[in-house]
């Protein structure tokens, strides 16, 4: 077996978050999207989104959320407040989500 060994980080992770979300398409990237082009699981990412958010903020810009939209329905989850995915639509109980999509605005 042949153990992979990470690339060395020349920025922190969440400089990194920010990086590609401010060349993010108008289309947003998913958590999924951003933790392979950051190198970091999906899970942390909603995590660092958070932070982020708040640093965003302190230097005048924001953290665009593009909502989770159920696939079955189309229900939106505009105010929905945390950046994971949604587990099922409350609307028809689906569990068919687009997942949100993020970037960030200078």
């Amino acid at each position: 077996m042949s153990e992979q060994v990470p690339q060395a980080r020349t920025t922190t992770v969440r400089a990194a978050l920010e990086a590609a979300l401010v060349a993010a398409p108008e289309a947003g990237l998913t958590a999924r999207e951003l933790s392979a082009a950051v190198g970091i699981s999906e899970k942390d990412v909603a995590e660092h989104l958070v932070h982020l958010q708040k640093s965003l903020q302190a230097s005048g810009g924001r953290l665009e959320v593009l909502p989770a939209e159920c696939l079955a329905c189309g229900f939106v989850f505009r105010d929905r407040k945390r950046f994971t995915r949604p587990g099922a639509c409350p609307q028809c109980r689906a569990t068919r989500v687009d997942p949100p999509a993020f970037r960030a605005a200078r």
